[in-house]
């Protein structure tokens, strides 16, 4: 019944249900931590694993490609280059900017709201409701700004705020399709589709955005708050991710030249 399940799958399964359980049951994550379930999980990995298959990160270029090819011309071209440069100045996961594709797995808790935007001159924020490293639902402030000569974060994000608040005045959502509805992760990845290939898909923005910034010399810590990870995801992250370390390891030589 569960051959079909990838034992990497198995770690994100077990962390989902002690996200779920954990207000019932406040010693959960101990049982996850146990040596029984550790020593399962490793012995099921060395015999059942498969080599990894991760998205390319998306570089600035690839940002700059898409802005060109989906000009501001329309109203949702002014969303999708909105949340494409949010997901990556903001590092996001993409299921944290847009909607899950089935309804049943939708959850308005997790979306963000207009009323939860300010913008100042050379950033601009919201308050991202929940994410994975944030199980008791606190949000987090998440600010975004770039120095990048031809990337203005605020102005793709104004032009976008501009359109939906004189269709949308009284939707709470911030992210609008242009018939009311909140985007899916499948129409914005249709979007990509266009210009990218399947090598690049949702978590490509948030492995790009991470890398932008190592290969700029931010350090560790500044890129994992950022990104809100929690200490041991980072590292997880960062291991799983040798593009991003060699960005990081990069920045600190050019910082010392």
């Amino acid at each position: 019944m569960c051959h079909h399940i990838k034992p990497d799958s198995v770690d994100s399964y077990l962390s989902g249900i002690c996200n779920q359980l954990e207000h019932l049951f406040p010693h959960v994550r101990n049982n996850r931590r146990s040596s029984l379930v550790s020593r399962t999980l490793r012995g099921c990995k060395r015999l059942y694993n498969t080599p990894p298959s991760r998205k390319l990160p998306l570089s600035i270029e690839h940002i700059l490609l898409l802005l060109n090819t989906f000009p501001d011309s329309s109203y949702d071209n002014l969303l999708f280059r909105a949340i494409l440069i949010c997901g990556f100045f903001g590092l996001h996961r993409l299921g944290e900017l847009v909607d899950h594709d089935r309804l049943q797995l939708r959850n308005w808790r997790k979306t963000i709201r207009r009323s939860s935007v300010n913008v100042f001159t050379d950033n601009f924020s919201y308050i991202l409701p929940t994410h994975k490293a944030d199980p008791n639902h606190h949000g987090s402030h998440v600010v975004i700004s770039s120095d990048h000569p031809d990337i203005n974060p605020v102005t793709v994000f104004t032009a976008y705020l501009r359109a939906r608040d004189s269709k949308f005045r009284f939707q709470p959502a911030l992210w609008v399709l242009h018939d009311g509805r909140v985007p899916t992760r499948a129409w914005f990845i249709s979007h990509m589709r266009q210009v990218l290939p399947s090598t690049y898909a949702g978590h490509s923005l948030r492995a790009g955005g991470a890398t932008y910034f190592a290969a700029r010399g931010w350090s560790d810590d500044r890129i994992q708050a950022l990104g809100r990870w929690s200490s041991e995801a980072y590292r997880i992250y960062i291991r799983e991710n040798p593009v991003v370390l060699q960005a990081l390891l990069h920045g600190r030589v050019l910082q010392r030249s």
